[in-house]
This record gives structure tokens, sequence and C-alpha cells, in this order.
């Protein structure tokens, strides 16, 4: 048994990953929140922070930078300057930031999809028109379509809006299709907010994770990147995030556009977060090794369903064939709580949470399988 199998009972700790279907024989797999305890140098780190009693206003340790650099410059040989950093509480914080900084008067937001339904509240919340490219699948791959982002541009687009690795298709662009991507932003004078939380969740072990800033200075002069440590530690209650922001003006803009709004970070966050940067225990190995057995099974199950997650720990999965007209309602009625691809802007899939001890994941993958086997045969 090892320390990602055991079973946590999350009642009683205002979950809002459990405590949606409170009262009801349902298991969660929908939010992405996994369902293991936060490693031990973490949780040792907070203690030794709760021993002093004053939990006042706080400012951004050094101790944080410092391991924030140090942690691109081992993990991506991407040297950052503490300038470029602009720490704020969240990362979908930043990509509304984001949206405000490059804001104009009928200014268009750019953004391929499915992606994280948080994307897709960004251009109302900045006042500007949602541009939506659906991706395409080609195999076992989801990628973006250059010709079809291209086509949907016009003069007043200002922002293209990106998820690396993809949420929720579990894409990791690999360096080509990043500097095609960085070319076609160049050429259409557009900005790119790059969402990086989940890259150190790489499951295929041929994959690399390389943040777009980092590929030449081009287009890091155009480029807000978006870091936390909350996803791959299993830490979102405690959010903190931080944007890389190159160019002195496009970080003026963002810091104008925060201001009045976003609340400072809390330290136990800071403390977390600093902890989890300098990190090189192995607990991540280890998560990773649990978590691509976990994605064997999945696949096992959903088959041709879903294309292999390369990274993040969310399967993407097509039940467009089953016509179901409210797939949540379906899966509920068989136990099993997942997230409806709709609000993804893709109808028809759902997204699968399979982050989780494997003894929960059986359960869940038979009560998928039961929903799809009922659905087939209605």
């Amino acid at each position: 048994m090892t320390e990602f199998d055991r079973r946590i009972d999350r009642s009683g700790t205002g979950s809002a990953k459990w405590d949606k279907y409170q009262g009801r024989d349902v298991l969660p797999f929908w939010v992405a929140d996994m369902d293991f305890e936060a490693p031990g140098f973490l949780l040792d780190a907070l203690r030794a922070r709760l021993e002093h009693p004053v939990f006042g206003y706080t400012r951004v340790p050094d101790g944080l930078v410092t391991a924030f650099q140090g942690w691109l410059e081992r993990n991506y040989q991407w040297q950052v300057p503490e300038e470029w950093l602009v720490w704020i509480p969240g990362v979908v914080t930043g990509l509304n930031l984001a949206a405000m900084a490059t804001a104009q008067p009928d200014g268009g937001v750019l953004i391929p999809t499915p992606v994280y339904y948080p994307f897709r509240s960004v251009p109302a919340n900045a006042g500007q028109r949602a541009i939506e490219v659906p991706m395409a699948r080609h195999g076992d791959r989801w990628v973006m379509d250059i010709d079809a982002l291209e086509a949907a541009t016009d003069a007043d687009t200002r922002i293209l809006m990106i998820a690396n690795p993809q949420n929720p298709t579990g894409r990791v662009y690999d360096q080509a299709e990043l500097q095609e991507l960085s070319a076609f932003a160049a050429r259409r004078g557009l900005v790119i907010c790059s969402d990086e939380i989940h890259c150190p969740i790489l499951l295929d072990q041929q994959a690399v994770h390389r943040p777009i800033a980092s590929l030449d200075p081009e287009i890091a002069a155009r480029s807000i990147s978006l870091y936390a440590a909350t996803k791959a530690y299993n830490v979102p209650g405690l959010s903190c995030a931080v944007a890389v922001i190159p160019d002195a003006g496009l970080r003026r803009r963002f810091n104008k556009a925060r201001r009045g709004l976003t609340p400072l970070i809390g330290p136990l966050a800071y403390t977390a977060s600093e902890a989890v940067f300098n990190d090189q225990s192995g607990w991540l190995d280890r998560l990773l090794a649990y978590l691509r057995g976990n994605h064997e099974r999945v696949l096992a199950v959903a088959g041709q369903r879903m294309t292999p997650v390369e990274g993040t720990y969310l399967a993407w999965a097509d039940v467009r064939d089953l016509g179901l007209a409210d797939p949540d309602a379906h899966f509920e009625r068989f136990g099993l709580g997942l997230s409806d691809g709709a609000a993804f802007g893709g109808p028809g899939f759902v997204r699968f949470n399979f982050g989780c001890p494997r003894s929960l994941l059986e359960e869940g993958l038979a009560r998928f399988r039961a929903a799809i086997d009922a659905a087939r045969s209605a």
C-alpha cells in the first residue's frame, strides 16, 4: 500500500468537491482537486509557521522569490529576474487581469476550446468579446487549429489565452506547436496569456513542458505566464500564484488592472508555495507514477472515447454518441459526479478527474461503465 492508496474522509471539512453531493450516493470526480493528503514536507512547513501566533498582513517572502526562480531554472532552464514577477491570489485572477491589461473598446479575446471553464468568463469580465475557436482532434491528440485561429482573429483582437498542459484535453504542447503559435501571435500582434499551472504533472514520459515565454525574447515580450504550486501538490485551498511578465509596459498595465481588486496573499499560502518550489524530495515523482497507473485504468475503460492524457490528471471523454440531453443527471443516476463538457465549450463530452486512491477510482470506473452501458441500451 502506497501513501496515495489511503482513502481520506473529507466530510466535515467544507470540501467543495465532496459536499456537492452530500447525502447522496454519488462519488465526485469533477473539480480538479485530488483526494491525496498533502506531502509531509509541506505539512511540516505549515506546522512550523503555525508555531508563530500572529498571522498578519504579509509581504512576498524573499525566500519564496528565490525558490520560484530556482524552480524555473532547475526544471525549465529558464532564468527569470525578480522584477518580472507579480504575485497574485490565483491563476484565475491572473487570467482576468491579463484580459483587463490588454482591453480596448470592442477588443477581442481569442480562446481555443474546449478549455478550463473560467477562461470562458474572462472576456465578459473584462468588457471584451469572446472569440472561441474549436481545437481539432487528430488521432490520439487534440491540437490547436492555427488556420482557424488566424481566420477568427480581427483587427481588434488583442490577446490569446491558452492552457498548457491543456485542461481538459490533457495535451502538453510540443516545441514545434508552441513556435507555430508564437509566430502567429507575433504576426497578428497578440499578447499570449499561458496558464501553466499543471506543468509539473506530466504523465507521458516522453512529453516535455516548455514555458512558451522561454522560447525566444520576442515571444517573451508579448507574454503573461501563470504558475502556482497548488495543483501538483494538492493545496488549492492555499491559493497563491505568480504571473511572469517580462515586458515592463505590459507588467505595468497588469499591475494597474489589479489595483483595489486583488487581496493580499495569506502567510500560510506563501509558506506552502515556498516549500513546494524548493521541493526535491521525490514526492512528485511518486505521485506521477501513481497517476500513470490510474490513467492506464481510465484509458482501459474509456477506450477511444478519450485521447491519452499527456499532462494533468483529467480525462476528456466523448459521450456524444449516447445522445444524453443532460450528461450530469445521467451519470449522477449511476452514482458518478463528473464535469459536463458544455461548460468547457465541449458539449457531449465529460471530464473525469482520476487524481484519487485506486480503490475509489475502481468504484468510479465501474459506475462509469454501467452508465455507458445503460445509455447504449436505452
